[in-house]
């Protein structure tokens, strides 16, 4: 007789941190022998998956309601279904704890940040004892990478170098959700970068709270920039990214180590907040606005064509209109390629949420639109400015919702700007640029938020180079089922976190 494997559907809100734990999270799940729901062909699916996995932000006011939604679009379901399992992790599991529970309580399975591990046996316990299964830890055990991990991409992949965050910003719940920063070994990360390499992978982010503070758990506080030179010396190896850098650690050795290391990505995200001095001290963000622009000079002048992302928060407690003026002031300034916006909500258990002066919506929401009309402005210019320009793009899944519709195909170039490309008049299918291929194409339009490459259509540069990331696609979708979800099989990598063992010379090799 054939048994039926159960089905799981993990849903990930939030950071780059959040996806890269999902992945894990559904590592752990195929391991303990669950089967992704998405994965079966469209007709052997059922309604919905045997287990559903959120794996929640925390950051935003709307991460609640956007939760508790879900959660209830689920309950007519588990009514209907009491077999069916709801399991909520990350920085609002570890957040809210047991009001999850008692708000939902169909949820059978609630999981904190520190031991998403836990999970199949939580399920199994929530199974067996037929009651809801809260497990929280308060301090990290075991570092995530020893996980088993399902990869989203063939040619793509992430790789964490901490976890945690020693920053202590107003604002931000993170730290007491996520704890002190914990650091992995130098040789450790190689490792797990060069097997993921040798499985087809091209491209690489390097991921942490807070990535230029690397080292501060050993003691080295050049080891970022000596991780990113290490990097570059990993064959096959084509492209490497990091989030999220902090201001106030971010020293000259990492602009070098980036200048100098071809496959190291010329695209930095480099979070603002405020423009304001005196809001800046407010948030405990320990720089000013005058450092901020020293950064990015410095960056421009050794690495010309760099884009320059950031994330600026619109009405903190306490913003005058002078401040406010102070950060646009500062964006025209920097001349960001694009910019994440954010109006400030009250986050309980900040310091921020109980500081007074809160500013009142209206004026906030006045504030945020004259922002985003000036960084549009900038965003536009900025890409107009690549018009005529030849860009190496890898060729991504995902990228561009309107590629059928416009028969187009997209992906990021080296900048990490979004183009959406066409290919030449009959291109036979067998010349088709595969994802996890890269194509060189010539830059025709600008647009605010991505660039638009039709020069195959007029005659114009257009050439595609086959790579080992599509190769590992290719053989993906060759083995897979028709309507199914295709994605690498598990891998497991096997990290420890502390402080490396004395040696005498301490470099990324190590």
């Amino acid at each position: 007789m054939t048994v039926t494997p159960k089905t799981y559907d993990v849903r990930t809100h939030g950071c780059q941190m959040n996806v890269h734990d999902s992945e894990r999270l559904s590592g752990l799940l195929e391991t303990a022998g669950y089967v992704d729901l998405a994965s079966l062909p469209p007709q052997d699916r059922g309604e919905v998956a045997d287990v559903v996995v959120f794996n929640t932000c925390a950051v935003r006011e709307n991460a609640d309601n956007k939760l508790y939604g879900n959660l209830g679009m689920l309950r007519p379901l588990k009514q209907r279904n009491p077999d069916l399992q709801i399991a909520v992790g990350g920085c609002m599991a570890q957040k809210d704890r047991a009001t999850i529970v008692e708000k939902a309580p169909w949820v059978d399975v609630v999981f904190g940040t520190h031991n998403i591990g836990s999970l199949p046996a939580l399920l199994d316990r929530a199974r067996h004892n037929e009651e809801a299964q809260v497990e929280i830890l308060e301090s990290l055990e075991t570092f995530p990478s020893t996980l088993p991990t399902r990869r989203d991409s063939a040619y793509s992949g992430w790789t964490s170098i901490s976890v945690g965050c020693n920053n202590t910003c107003t604002f931000c719940i993170v730290p007491a959700l996520r704890g002190k920063e914990k650091d992995r070994r130098p040789g450790e990360i190689l490792a797990e970068v060069e097997a993921l390499v040798a499985q087809g992978v091209i491209e690489v982010t390097l991921l942490g709270q807070n990535v230029n503070s690397y080292g501060v758990e050993f003691g080295d506080r050049l080891a970022f920039g000596k991780l990113l030179r290490a990097c570059g010396e990993i064959e096959g190896l084509e492209r490497v990214r990091f989030t999220s850098p902090h201001p106030a650690a971010f020293t000259d050795d990492v602009i070098d180590a980036m200048a100098e290391t071809p496959n190291v990505m010329p695209s930095l995200h480099m979070p603002l907040q405020s423009g304001s001095d005196r809001v800046l001290k407010a948030m405990r963000r320990s720089y000013r606005s005058e450092r901020f622009l020293g950064i990015i000079e410095r960056v421009r002048e050794r690495i010309p064509d760099a884009a320059i992302t950031t994330d600026i928060i619109v009405g903190f407690p306490g913003e005058t209109e002078e401040d406010f003026a102070q950060t646009l002031r500062v964006v025209q300034e920097s001349r960001f390629s694009s910019a994440f916006t954010f109006q400030y909500s009250i986050r309980p258990g900040t310091p921020a949420a109980t500081m007074d002066d809160q500013v009142p919506k209206e004026v906030v929401q006045e504030r945020y639109e004259r922002l985003i009309a000036l960084q549009e402005e900038i965003s536009w210019s900025g890409n107009r400015a690549q018009e005529g320009r030849e860009l190496e793009v890898l060729v991504a899944t995902g990228e561009g919702r309107k590629d059928l519709k416009t028969a187009r195909l997209s992906g990021r170039a080296r900048d990490n700007r979004l183009v959406h490309f066409s290919l030449p008049q009959h291109l036979p299918e067998a010349e088709r640029p595969r994802p996890g291929d890269v194509v060189t194409v010539g830059v025709t339009y600008g647009a605010p938020h991505h660039l638009v490459a039709d020069s195959a259509l007029e005659g114009g540069t257009f050439a595609v180079r086959r790579t080992k990331g599509g190769d590992a696609w290719a053989a993906l979708q060759e083995d897979g089922t028709e309507g199914a979800v295709a994605k690498p099989s598990v891998s497991l990598g096997m990290p420890r976190i502390g402080a490396p063992d004395p040696v005498e010379d301490a470099g990324c090799g190590s």
